[in-house]
């Protein structure tokens, strides 16, 4: 038979017929047969009448079924030993639904099926997944049919709670949650499992006696129906009843529970970061992606999920456990370091722990920051950012913590206003910060500890660049911030030789590394923007038809390059990056505007180092002459990009700080506000600008989400002004207000002072608090 879908695969013979059709003619043909058939897949999905009408052979769906579900004899070779299950899985699952309907309608198949979760554990990770992938097909094609099978096997969540050490296991659980349809079935399914307890048998897996596979399963297993259920109410018109599943996960109970695991048994580090993990998971308060009017029950009213108060009461009596897990983690063995041994190291359990800290901290529960302060478990946080230098996981947790406090406005209530009126508005948190921890102190003492290294030939500490952010964060704090006039006064009671230095440091050291770091910021973002519109242009004018390389780019060697011409902004010595027929470059436009050509010019305003060369034929800003004046303090040596690792690439809480552009694939440099022209009575803030001069305007936005906070940063360049603004605006996720916004703008130096305050615009809107801190 033809088949003329085949046809355009075959150039040359318009009337190919395929093997398998011809195979399916013989009377004697095995399934084997039809399985070594390399197009049989192709054939099935295109639903090749002859082709199911095999498959659906009794004899043939009981033999692919037996595929997925049995081990492989051991005298099969090992080459070919998986071969027919993956085919066979692969033919259930190509979504035919007369294959659909007979697995479902065949009880006998579906309990051959079934009994594959009846084997004893271990499983094969690979026919369970075989086994998982028809089964979560299934659910999506037929879900009543397959719930109603399911609800009778009496023994099917304690087989699933038996193999969750099995990924795919806990896959097919997760397939259960998200892809029955209708609602109502769904609502059916949840209080099913719930009936069956299976969150608390999900919980007893996470205890030092189970092994690290359940552990870590069990643990995502809650984290992903926490998730879903909080997404799906949010998603789901109507919201008919409450997540059952959802609502024993937040009970104080269960909470309970899952931290005696940990804490009054034997120490075991895949089971506290599990349980860690979970209720990082419980305290997470994101908005989900829809926005749509709801009408929901009054327990769903609120635009987004609080912290459950009975969470934070389970948590509380054990914050003492926690403390003493970061003076006491589970054992580890020495660890040898190219910079040196680390006896013990960090450890995953502290560095968890720590993140435990920071989430506590952004619901501003009374109760949790006394216990905190009367612990000293931030002070004990700081001593491991000095102490581990090169870490840069646990530098960004203690960066965002510290930034948290400072940023965080202090828990009133109506009688703390009626009774305390003089200190109703100081944060207990911050007091203990700079006077208890010694916050200022330490800040001066490591950096000056790192110059002192640096200049004995030793290497810049790795967590600088989070220090200087840290420094910046004060500073911004101190002007605008809703703690501003607490930290002022704080900073005021430091005895004079502290505040001396201080006021030193963030006038000298702090402002030229802030300097350095703005010039940096500003020629990267309108380099990338540049970029980013001349790889647009390309790509507009590509086709797939032609080599879009050919001919299109021309290398001039160095030796025939000429000098720019009279009038150019460079350096006397540069040389122009492409001749004449640059015209060639399939990056130019053919009749360019004023708005396609970027020139950078040199200043004295940039500190000594010398401007990138431009071309002004082609808009290309050329780097390749640009270096410092002095070899031994180079420009991005001294920035944080240079002094971090680039693994976690943002700090959503950081006041300014080192941005990583998403849109641009490339670093910001950090401390933009701090190298505004402020002057604070309290904060010693020093007077700096930085001139750029081009004839464009630039500009690169990027939002980032971490948790319930939600962070815009934009940075336009503007040569006809000669200004560079950059804006930064913090909002809370859940209910999108307005903490603070911030403008700063750089232009001439001579016009900075009369336009600083008019420049700077930071205003923080917060609503009453509640249990889980300002919405």
């Amino acid at each position: 038979m033809s088949h003329p879908r085949k046809s355009m695969f075959w150039k040359f013979d318009l009337h190919a017929t395929s093997h398998i059709d011809t195979l399916l003619e013989r009377e004697d043909v095995r399934l084997t047969d039809i399985m070594d058939e390399e197009d049989v897949l192709q054939e099935c999905k295109a639903k090749n009448h002859k082709l199911v009408d095999f498959l659906l052979r009794p004899e043939c769906m009981e033999d692919l079924v037996t595929f997925i579900t049995q081990e492989p004899g051991a005298d099969v070779e090992e080459n070919i030993k998986y071969k027919y299950p993956n085919i066979s899985c692969e033919l259930l699952t190509s979504d035919v639904s007369q294959i659909n309907d007979r697995l479902v309608e065949d009880e006998k198949l579906l309990m051959k099926l079934y009994s594959f979760l009846q084997s004893e554990p271990p499983l094969n990770p690979l026919l369970t997944s075989f086994f998982s992938k028809v089964m979560s097909i299934l659910i999506g094609r037929k879900p009543e049919q397959i719930v109603t099978f399911l609800r009778q096997r009496e023994d099917f969540v304690d087989l699933m709670i038996k193999h969750i050490g099995t990924s795919a296991i806990m896959d097919l659980l997760l397939r259960m949650l998200t892809c029955i349809e209708p609602q109502l079935l769904r609502q059916d399914v949840l209080n099913w499992l719930n009936q069956e307890n299976i969150i608390q048998r999900l919980v007893d897996m996470v205890q030092p006696s189970q092994d690290e596979d359940r552990h870590s399963n069990a643990s995502q297993s809650l984290c992903e129906i926490i998730r879903l259920s909080r997404d799906q109410m949010f998603q789901v018109q109507g919201c008919l009843q409450p997540d059952p599943l959802l609502a024993t996960l937040e009970k104080q109970t269960t909470v309970e529970k899952l931290l005696s695991h940990i804490f009054d048994k034997e120490k075991n580090e895949s089971a506290i970061v599990s349980v860690i993990q979970i209720l990082l998971t419980l305290f997470e308060t994101r908005r989900p992606a829809f926005e749509g009017h709801m009408e929901c029950s009054p327990r769903m009213s609120n635009p987004s999920f609080s912290v459950s108060h009975s969470i934070l009461e389970a948590v509380r009596p054990r914050l003492k456990d926690f403390h003493q897990l970061l003076l006491d983690p589970p054992k580890k063995d020495m660890m040898k370091t190219t910079w040196g041994v680390l006896d013990p190291p960090v450890g995953n359990t502290r560095l968890h722990v720590v993140r435990l800290v920071v989430s506590l901290l952004q619901t501003n529960t009374p109760s949790i920051n006394k216990e905190l302060i009367h612990l000293n478990t931030l002070g004990v946080i700081l001593d491991m950012y000095f102490r581990y230098s090169w870490n840069n996981f646990l530098h960004i947790q203690v960066e965002i913590c510290t930034a948290v406090i400072l940023v965080m406005p202090p828990f009133t209530t109506e009688v703390q206003l009626e009774t305390e009126e003089e200190n109703a508005s100081e944060s207990i948190l911050v007091r203990h910060l700079f006077q208890k921890c010694h916050f200022i102190q330490r800040i001066i003492d490591a950096w000056n500890a790192n110059e002192k290294e640096q200049l004995e030939g030793g290497r810049r500490r790795g967590y600088m660049g989070h220090l200087t952010r840290i420094a910046n964060s004060i500073l911004h704090n101190c002007d605008k911030g809703p703690n501003g006039l607490q930290i002022q006064q704080l900073i005021s009671e430091l005895k004079v030789e502290d505040r001396e230095k201080w006021e030193a440091f963030i006038s000298g050291q702090l402002a030229d590394t802030n300097k350095r770091n703005t010039v940096d910021l500003v020629k990267v973002a309108m380099f990338e923007a540049r970029c980013r519109e001349k790889i647009q242009q390309f790509e507009d004018a590509g086709s797939d038809e032609e080599d879009i390389w050919d001919e299109k780019v021309t290398f001039i060697p160095e030796a025939q390059r000429r000098p720019r011409s009279a009038g150019s902004t460079d350096s006397e010595d540069s040389t122009d990056s492409e001749e004449e027929d640059s015209k060639k470059d399939a990056f130019e436009v053919s009749n360019p505007t004023s708005e396609d050509i970027m020139e950078i010019e040199t200043d004295t305003a940039w500190s000594g180092y010398s401007a990138p060369n431009s071309n002004s034929e082609t808009g290309w800003a050329d780097f390749s002459n640009f270096s410092p004046n002095s070899p031994n303090d180079p420009l991005l040596c001294n920035t944080p990009v240079a002094m971090e690792t680039n693994i976690e690439k943002l700090d959503p809480l950081g006041v300014i700080g080192p941005l990583y552009s998403e849109e641009s694939h490339g670093w910001l440099s950090p401390s933009i506000s701090s190298s505004s022209s402020i002057t604070s009575k309290g904060c010693g803030r020093s007077k700096m600008a930085d001139e750029t001069t081009c004839n464009v305007q630039r500009s690169i936005t990027d939002t980032v989400i971490n948790g319930s906070i939600k962070e815009t940063f934009s940075l336009t360049v503007d040569a006809k002004t000669e200004t560079a603004v950059f804006k930064r605006v913090l909002k809370s996720y859940r209910n999108d207000k307005c903490k603070y916004a911030m403008e700063v703008t750089y232009g001439p130096r001579e016009e900075m002072s009369t336009r600083d305050d008019a420049k700077l615009d930071q205003s923080a809107v917060f609503s009453d608090p509640a249990a889980n801190g300002p919405p």
